[in-house]
């Protein structure tokens, strides 16, 4: 279900979601680039990725499926990891999921010390879920998912595989295809870990 059906049922509630995963999906893309660039490789920066603006990570059709179906995606962050070595591309992938964790736990230690029934304790909890769910999904070891990308550099075998299958012209298009089959296991995973985390944080 999208966040349109939101809409319809709380114009507020839709508005703290959708800014909280623009704020986390625009974090995301930075970290990859920021570490990417940080390391060594000026691709990101060459694409302008090396910035907080929600413009440049942004994806229209990723936008719209999130809108529309509750699952979409942002633009991901060009890397070259020649420039980068086994280990900074690890880095640089693992920059992405780490970053979400780091908001959460801020905002798990803002919500230890505000009750959860204010606005602001309602934003925190929010921006909470959507980045305890972007850790878990992107950790996830599907193909161009990070979490495959992180096992690729630590196997370096499966990582030249796995490259190239994300070469070929109809990868995203099966990885959607994986994920929509396997949306209630995958949701049911992320869910327990999320209701795991809110329930420690009493949110």
């Amino acid at each position: 279900m999208g966040l349109i059906s939101l809409l319809q049922v709380s114009p507020l509630a839709f508005a703290i979601t959708a800014l909280a995963l623009v704020l986390s999906l625009t974090v995301h893309e930075f970290a990859h680039a920021y570490a990417a660039d940080r390391l060594g490789d000026r691709t990101p920066r060459s694409y302008g990725r090396v910035t907080l603006n929600p413009l440049k990570h942004l994806d229209p059709l990723g936008t719209l499926l999130l809108l529309f179906v509750g699952f979409g995606f942002a633009r991901p962050v060009p890397i070259n990891p020649r420039n980068l070595g086994r280990w900074g591309t690890l880095w640089a992938t693992a920059a992405g999921p780490l970053s979400n964790l780091l908001i959460a736990l801020v905002c798990a230690a803002l919500i230890a010390f505000m009750p959860v029934s204010t606005l602001f304790g309602v934003v925190l909890s929010t921006v909470l879920s959507i980045n305890v769910v972007l850790a878990v999904f992107n950790l996830l070891p599907i193909p161009l998912l990070d979490g495959s990308r992180i096992l690729g550099s630590l196997v370096p075998s499966l990582g030249r595989s796995l490259a190239q299958f994300e070469a070929q012209p109809f990868s995203f298009l099966i990885v959607m295809v994986f994920i929509y089959a396997l949306s209630g296991q995958i949701g049911s995973l992320i869910g327990q870990v999320q209701r795991w985390v809110l329930g420690l944080v009493g949110a």
